[in-house]
């Protein structure tokens, strides 16, 4: 017959402990992001993130501000709109709306626009001009009370038309 001994409880290892200068080190790290955070949080917005807050999902809409729509159309000759967005050209929505400051500093680009869509529908009226418009939709606490305004933002005329 044997007898095994039960194992004892196993040995702690010993703490190690940071020594002064590297817990000033840490202290101060976590104070700058802490200051950070704040700073970001008082007087920051979307292009500092993540020290500044995302204002889409910090914010509240105001219930009776109207809502801006933003869409791009070409202009046939006859004066028909045919709208120039998403699968028509290529390009999202919320990457074209990003980029509106630099249209409208150069409104050429907007014949890019024109000349991707005559490429994917070659049988499609020939385009004039192409349009960035803005729709203006009234709201009273939060719904539409119907009432809307255009508002043509920038045109760029084709030369080959």
């Amino acid at each position: 017959m044997s007898f095994h001994s039960r194992p004892g409880p196993a040995a702690e290892p010993p703490v190690l402990r940071l020594p002064p200068a590297a817990r000033r080190r840490r202290l101060a790290a976590t104070v700058v992001v802490l200051a950070l955070l704040l700073a970001g949080t008082l007087f920051g917005d979307d292009d500092e993130f993540p020290f500044g807050p995302f204002r889409m999902y910090s914010t509240r809409a105001d219930p009776d501000a109207p809502v801006v729509s933003t869409r791009t159309v070409g202009l046939t000759a006859t004066g028909e709109e045919v709208r120039l967005s998403g699968g028509q050209v290529g390009l999202r929505r919320a990457e074209f709306e990003g980029q509106l400051d630099r249209i409208q500093e150069n409104p050429e680009l907007l014949g890019l626009l024109a000349e991707s869509f005559a490429d994917a529908h070659p049988s499609a009226p020939e385009l004039v001009a192409v349009q960035v418009v803005q729709r203006r939709i009234e709201l009273i606490d939060g719904r539409q009370t119907g009432t809307w305004s255009d508002h043509v933002v920038v045109e760029y005329e084709l030369e080959d038309a």
